[in-house]
C-alpha cells in the first residue's frame, strides 16, 4: 500500500510518500530526492524498495521553498526550476528534516526500528551529511554532488556507507571523485563503487543517461548492502 504521511518536524510539518512492503514489521529506508522533488522517479524507487521488503519513505526536502514539488526529469524548464531550488536549499536545515524523518519513521507501526537512508544527487549529499552528523543504521549515496566539499566531516562516519559514482559524471569532476575515494578508503565503514563510462544519474528512471546494465548492478549492490546492514 502506498500513501502519504505528515512528518512533525522541529521546523514545521512536511509530507512524505510511503511505500509499504507486504511483510511487517520491516526495516525502513528514508529516500532522499534529487532537485526534481518527490516526483515519479523517487516514488518508483520507493515502490521498488518496498518490493525488496523495506518500508520506504520519501520526505519533501523542498517543503520550505515549494511544498509538493514533482518535476519531470525530461523537461528543460523543470530542470532549470529544480536548479534554482537546489541553489536556494538550506543543507543544514535539511539535515534536521532528515533526522526528524528518521525519528518519525522509526515509530511507524510497520517499522522494526532500524532505519537507513538512500539518496540521489542532492539527496545523496544529504545522505552523507546525515551519516556523519546523525545516527542512522545504513546509508547509500548515488552520485552525490558536492560531497567532496564536506569530506572534512568524514571522520565522524560510523554507519555503513555505500556510495555509487559514475566515472564520467559531468557534475562530479574526476578530481572530486578521486578525493572521495581517497578519503573514504581509510574508513572501514565506507565502500565506494565507480562505474566506467557512466554519467550523472545513470540509474534514474527515464533519465537521459540511464544505463540498464549499470543501474541493475548498482541496485543489486544496494539491495544486498541494505539487507546485510539492516537485517
Amino acid at each position: 500500500m502506498n500513501d502519504y504521511v505528515t512528518i512533525e518536524g522541529r521546523d514545521g510539518e512536511f509530507r512524505a510518500y510511503v511505500a509499504r512492503p507486504e511483510g511487517r514489521p520491516a526495516p525502513a529506508i528514508v529516500v532522499l530526492q534529487e532537485l526534481f522533488g518527490v516526483n515519479a522517479d523517487i516514488r518508483a524507487t520507493c515502490d521498488e524498495l518496498a518490493e525488496q521488503g523495506f518500508l520506504a519513505v520519501a520526505p519533501d526536502l523542498f517543503w520550505r521553498l515549494e511544498p509538493g514539488l514533482s518535476l519531470s526529469v525530461t523537461s528543460a524548464e523543470d530542470w532549470q526550476h529544480g536548479v534554482r531550488l537546489y541553489q536556494a536549499y538550506d543543507r543544514d536545515a535539511g539535515v534536521r528534516d532528515v533526522e526528524d524523518t528518521i525519528k518519525a519513521v522509526s515509530r511507524l507501526p510497520g517499522c522494526n526500528g532500524k532505519v537507513g537512508v538512500l539518496g540521489y544527487c542532492l539527496g545523496a549529499l544529504m545522505v552523507f551529511l546525515t551519516a556523519v552528523r546523525s545516527d542512522v543504521d545504513a546509508a547509500v549515496a548515488y552520485h552525490g554532488s558536492d560531497t567532496d566539499k564536506y569530506l572534512g566531516e568524514s571522520g565522524r562516519l560510523r554507519a555503513p556507507l555505500l556510495m555509487h559514482l559514475g566515472e564520467e559524471d559531468e557534475f562530479i569532476p574526476k578530481s572530486a571523485q578521486a578525493a572521495i575515494r581517497e578519503v573514504l578508503a581509510s574508513n572501514p565503514n565506507a565502500t565506494v563503487y565507480s562505474y566506467p563510462g557512466q554519467r550523472h544519474a545513470f540509474s534514474r528512471h527515464g533519465g537521459a543517461h540511464y544505463d540498464a546494465a549499470a543501474a541493475s548492478l548498482a541496485h543489486a549492490r544496494t539491495y544486498q548492502f541494505l539487507h546485510q546492514s539492516l537485517g
